[in-house]
């Protein structure tokens, strides 16, 4: 059995793509896969800058292609990527949400419809009517969503696990660790992810 970590941030476009490519993996017997909610932008902040001075200052060729990118993968991965008006967006509510989803054992819905409400219908997931309807379309109980979300356990929860993967030398969305030690990052790694897993 091998131990999958996937921690991730709704917020990102590459997180959406990895999200849907990973379940092949986690639906392996011989896999565990656990999720584990970060919040990205305060990782850029902390550890890596770099992609708010990308954003100010973009290589113009670059841009084009990573748009043009961005959509192959999204083809490739059967999901729609559009331009949400709101960007970056403040996933705090939705990323504390995921705890509550994870408790129901509805984790995978919610997360699915978080991506799909941002970067598919463009909504604002910071708003709290978004992240109301993605917790009660995801099957949550609404009230005793928002009750947890809003108590220090699960702010410490989402706080921990952003710390947590900076310690371990994360720097973005979406990481993981096979068996705790061996650290993947980006979309595009899900293959060597699925190399790494099942090759041997």
């Amino acid at each position: 059995m091998s131990r999958i970590e996937f921690f991730f941030d709704c917020s990102s476009p590459w997180t959406y793509l990895a999200f849907e490519s990973v379940q092949e993996v986690a639906a392996h017997p011989q896999v565990d896969l656990q999720w584990r909610p970060i919040l990205v932008g305060g990782i850029f902040n902390k550890v890596n800058p770099s992609v708010y001075e990308n954003r100010a200052n973009p290589v113009p060729a670059k841009q084009r292609y990573y748009q043009k990118d961005l959509q192959d993968w999204a083809e490739y991965a059967g999901v729609q990527i559009g331009a949400p008006p709101v960007f970056p967006v403040n996933s705090v509510k939705v990323m504390r949400g995921a705890f509550v989803a994870l408790e129901e054992g509805l984790l995978v819905p919610y997360a699915r419809l978080a991506f799909q409400r941002y970067w598919s219908e463009l909504r604002d997931i910071s708003q709290t009517d978004e992240v109301t309807a993605i917790a009660a379309d995801a099957g949550l109980d609404v009230d005793a969503f928002w009750a947890k979300i809003e108590s220090q356990p699960y702010k410490d929860k989402l706080r921990d696990n952003t710390e947590e993967l900076m310690s371990r030398g994360g720097f973005g969305s979406p990481t993981y660790f096979i068996d705790g030690e061996d650290m993947l990052f980006g979309n595009d790694r899900i293959m060597l992810l699925k190399h790494k897993l099942f090759s041997a």
